[in-house]
């Protein structure tokens, strides 16, 4: 920092030191030549610009100024020679204020202007008369006009830059909440479903059949650890972000689940009183880990709104391993659209959000001949960008 600060200080000096030798040492030089070396020694104000704009647009007054003033070009030239000068040196000082406009506050940009107008108005104003007054006025503000609008086009596309980050920004973060939640819904919702059926069989029979309570317990003992075990493992990976996570946090986590696992979600869900009949078909094989988690997580919601909605004592879940696609589908015998809710709570909401990252399809509703359906497609890996048509 302070050799950046010495450098600019070197810099301002320096351009001083040539508007010394322009104006005084340099008398034969006609003024389109101190005019050109003017514009030139402005590069020297760079390190004065980044740190105290102000000061570098006073100092480019000033040296525009004693070169215009110091110029003996109306004595060898003549005046239009003098004229051009004049125009040639202000460029300078216009660069200056291009960068003020561009970076600076607006207050500070509007005074920069209106200073920099009133001195060059009245030098040029000294200088000139007649039609060369209004030519010379003219071509000053269209020269200033044309580095401000510069300036603000600048500004603007920063700040719609900014604005632009900051939107990303914010819709990456509304789109990691939206994923905790599905996630957190999934996990939580199902087992504790589970939990509630378990505990109201536990309590009928605790009297009259204590080993039937005690399989209730177990059973929600057990939901109970994968549940806090799903839980650990989320809260885990977020606290993964964080660049402050210590080496014992950042150990490696337990996978997540898949279609692996559908036969023990099958059979916790028995244990909540709902028999479901697994079915496979197709070419079974390994898919991406989004699909699997993602095809896991809708079997595991539907099945959730079988034990909790539907009022019924079994359901199929039917896994197909397509060629293009991977289809799942969950069927039940209950109270069809009534008894799973779908109007009040955010399970199915979860599903179309899940399939929709996927470029999937899903369609959940009653079945004519009674009960619920809920079908997922999600395209598998050659085809993931094309659309699955929509029913």
């Amino acid at each position: 920092m302070t050799r950046t600060k010495a450098a600019a200080w070197a810099g301002g000096a320096s351009y001083l030191l040539m508007v010394g030798l322009l104006v005084g040492g340099a008398t034969r030089a006609s003024g389109t030549v101190h005019a050109v070396g003017s514009l030139l020694a402005v590069s020297l104000l760079v390190g004065v610009v980044r740190r105290m704009p102000l000061l570098a647009l006073a100092m480019a007054l000033f040296g525009s100024t004693a070169v215009v003033v110091g110029t003996p070009s109306s004595i060898h030239e003549g005046l239009a020679a003098s004229y051009q000068g004049q125009f040639l040196s202000y460029l300078a000082v216009d660069l200056v204020l291009g960068f003020m406009v561009a970076t600076c506050a607006r207050r500070a940009s509007i005074v920069a202007v209106a200073v920099s107008v009133t001195v060059q108005l009245l030098v040029i104003g000294g200088f000139a008369h007649g039609d060369n007054l209004t030519i010379n006025g003219v071509i000053a503000l269209l020269a200033m006009a044309a580095s401000c609008m510069a300036g603000l086009l600048s500004r603007e596309r920063r700040e719609h830059a900014v604005v632009l980050r900051a939107q990303e920004v914010a819709e990456a973060v509304t789109a990691e909440r939206l994923r905790i939640a599905r996630e957190l819904h999934d996990m939580v919702a199902h087992s504790i479903g589970i939990i509630a059926i378990q505990a109201g069989v536990g309590s009928r029979v605790i009297q009259t059949q204590p080993a039937e309570a005690c399989e209730a317990l177990r059973a929600i003992e057990a939901t109970s650890r994968e549940t806090l075990s799903g839980l650990r493992r989320t809260l885990v990976s977020l606290r993964q972000a964080d660049r402050g996570a210590t080496a014992s946090e950042q150990s490696p986590l337990a996978p997540s689940p898949g279609l692996a696992d559908v036969e023990r979600l099958a059979a916790a869900t028995a244990d909540a009183g709902v028999r479901v009949d697994v079915r496979r078909s197709g070419g079974q094989r390994p898919v991406l880990a989004d699909i699997d988690l993602s095809a896991y997580r809708i079997v595991q919601e539907a099945l959730t709104n079988v034990v909790r909605h539907a009022g019924t004592g079994r359901c199929r879940v039917a896994i197909d391993y397509g060629d293009e696609e991977l289809s799942v589908e969950v069927v039940d015998d209950g109270r069809g659209a009534t008894g799973h809710g779908s109007a009040h709570g955010f399970g199915i909401i979860g599903m179309r959000e899940r399939v929709g990252l996927l470029h999937g399809h899903l369609s959940a509703g009653p079945r004519p001949e009674g009960g619920f359906r809920v079908a997922a497609k999600l395209p598998l890996p050659a085809h993931v960008g094309v659309p699955v048509e929509a029913r």
